[in-house]
């Protein structure tokens, strides 16, 4: 699916890599020290988040990896952290773990200042791409060597380890070893170790990344329930947006070490708020071009590429006449003529004439490509329907693309 007192770094407990990320040179100890946690104070007050992250910043050299930074998170959320490599994720997740020592800032823990506690004094587990796990070991040992390193009783120590092993659905399987398992196997092994010791907060590091297609999209639905389950903080770093989106219930985009944008899904797909987060969540189509008449919460913006094209504004108003109208795929619909004028009426149809010059099915949907007249490209991603191809467009075939002007997002340059 989708760690330990400080030991001495010897050959016989050297962690199993599977891949992925390394800077794990640490783990025997690092990790090892994270499932030790001694329980930290709950919130002090119901409304007080969880975790709160106050102007933290962090520096390799020249290079700043997180720059003034501010966060909270709730208790009990999956919260993802999504941006393009070097965006400085990863980084900000480590001085969550106590890996790495902020430069500035605090980081609060149920309101108490954790940035200078020791990983294993602080009650926050982190499971590594990787997934580090001890090759001469068997799951049930695995999984329970954090708490014998922790001093847990050997009863205790059982029944933790047989909860875990249930809780993951291992059952059967404890006394194989590492390369006695499936990559997905192999995973829920490092996710059992990393919830053994309880945590308040855990963090997933691109958790899922060395896993197929197929397991990675059930593992998500089974790391969503487990979170609910137990109703722990769940944090997870991936520049998968799609993973992100899935299972979060709020997303940090994160840019050059500074958050972006925080929002839910929804709002983070429908409502981006600059143009480079539009682009960098999911397929758009970008018109540059300048407001030339307002009506109400209509406006005309005037476009090289598309021509003149009527857009709802939202809240917050623009305030800049050099604007990008921005509009998703799969709102673009494609017809053979144009639609029916509805003059007077809510929606305010754009129509752009083009020929359609890409097609690819892709089973669910099939995606368009339209050259316009001006010889910009048009994106539209339309479901397929009918299970013969009736209703499908051809390359080489004139189409109208048209939209709504509900269907349009107006982003300030």
């Amino acid at each position: 699916m989708k760690r330990l007192s400080r030991c001495r770094s010897t050959a016989s407990l050297r962690p199993l890599s599977t891949g992925g990320e390394s800077g794990l040179k640490d783990v025997t100890s690092s990790e090892a020290s994270v499932e030790a946690a001694k329980p930290l104070p709950e919130p002090a007050a119901p409304d007080m988040p969880l975790l709160r992250i106050e102007s933290v910043a962090k520096s390799f050299g020249n290079f700043r990896a997180v720059d003034q930074l501010s966060l909270d998170i709730r208790a009990g959320e999956f919260f993802a952290l999504l941006g393009p490599s070097g965006c400085g994720k990863t980084t900000l997740l480590r001085m969550l773990a106590g890996f790495e020592t902020p430069d500035e800032g605090r980081i609060l823990l149920g309101g108490k200042d954790i940035a200078p506690v020791l990983p294993h004094e602080r009650p926050v587990n982190m499971m590594f791409q990787n997934y580090a796990l001890f090759p001469h070991l068997s799951v049930r040992d695995n999984i329970a060597f954090g708490l014998k390193r922790a001093g847990m009783a050997r009863a205790d120590i059982a029944a933790r380890v047989a909860e875990m092993v249930a809780l993951v659905k291992l059952e059967g399987m404890e006394k194989r070893k590492p390369d006695q398992l499936s990559g997905g196997q192999r995973q829920r092994v490092a996710l059992a170790r990393s919830l053994a010791r309880r945590p308040q907060v855990l963090l997933l590091d691109e958790p899922l990344a060395a896993l197929d297609k197929k397991l990675r999209e059930s593992t998500q639905g089974e790391l969503m329930e487990l979170q609910r389950r137990l109703g722990t903080t769940f944090i997870i770093v991936t520049h998968d947006q799609e993973e992100a989106m899935t299972m979060a219930d709020r997303i940090g985009v994160m840019d050059a070490g500074r958050l972006a944008q925080v929002a839910t899904p929804r709002n983070l797909y429908e409502a981006p708020a600059s143009r480079w987060i539009a682009e960098f969540v999911g397929d758009i189509n970008l018109f540059n071009g300048q407001v030339m008449s307002r009506d109400h919460s209509r406006l005309t913006v005037s476009t090289s590429e598309a021509g003149s094209l009527t857009v709802s504004e939202l809240w917050p108003p623009v305030t800049k006449d050099v604007v990008c109208v921005a509009i998703r795929p799969e709102k673009v619909k494609l017809s053979r003529r144009a639609p029916a004028s509805d003059e007077g009426g809510s929606h305010g149809i754009n129509r752009l004439e083009g020929v359609v010059a890409d097609v690819n099915y892709l089973g669910g949907v099939t995606t368009y490509k339209v050259r316009l007249e001006s010889g910009a490209m048009v994106r539209s991603s339309m479901a397929n329907t009918a299970r013969l191809d009736v209703d499908a467009y051809l390359a080489g075939q004139r189409v109208v693309a048209w939209f709504t002007a509900d269907d349009c997002m107006v982003l300030e340059q």
